[in-house]
């Protein structure tokens, strides 16, 4: 990927991206996986989690999600695999902090209907501290909740971010396989 100018990565800014998910002819959706919101990056470019550095498509691919390591440009193969991609908050930022919590709360009444007309087997939120500030559950933990949206389990995940220094590339490859595990069963 070509490096993007300040220029064009602040005229990304406030941007939205389109939800990637399945179509008629593709498998259900077994995986909706729920970023906190576009980084300018991903708004720039049109491809979700595609700031170099970002570890959710080596996660996904480590974990067993895909096949093979794909790029941030091809997302839409996971269409074809049952899974997709939204966000919590529309609107692009060049950090997650920049969002009020109004539009995090906003945000988690949006992916309710989402999950409402979709249906996915599991909702994945990418972020412990944008599911508890969206879902109003202060106390939440990385993994699965207890909490349901209708019949769609819901499993928090540790945020893939290369600012989230907490969890390691290992950790969060054995934390998504789990999730794997547990959609696949």
């Amino acid at each position: 990927m070509p490096r993007l100018t300040r220029a064009e990565l602040e005229a990304a800014r406030d941007r939205t991206l389109d939800d990637v998910l399945p179509g008629p002819d593709d498998p259900p959706l077994r995986v909706l996986f729920c970023g906190i919101n576009p980084g300018l990056v991903s708004a720039a470019t049109g491809h979700h989690f595609a700031r170099p550095g970002n570890r959710f498509w080596p996660v996904l691919h480590g974990s067993g999600f895909t096949s093979r390591l794909l790029l941030p440009a091809e997302q839409g193969e996971l269409r074809g695999l049952g899974l997709g991609i939204t966000n919590m908050a529309p609107r692009a930022t060049a950090r997650a902090d920049e969002l009020t919590v109004a539009e995090m709360v906003a945000g988690g009444k949006r992916l309710h209907e989402l999950v409402e007309q979709r249906r996915p087997r599991w909702l994945a939120v990418v972020g412990v501290t944008a599911y508890r500030a969206a879902f109003d559950v202060p106390r939440a933990v990385v993994g699965p909740q207890d909490e349901r949206l209708g019949d769609t389990r819901i499993w928090v995940l540790p945020n893939p971010s290369g600012l989230n220094a907490h969890w390691s590339l290992a950790a969060m490859v054995e934390e998504y396989g789990r999730l794997r595990a547990a959609a696949d069963a």
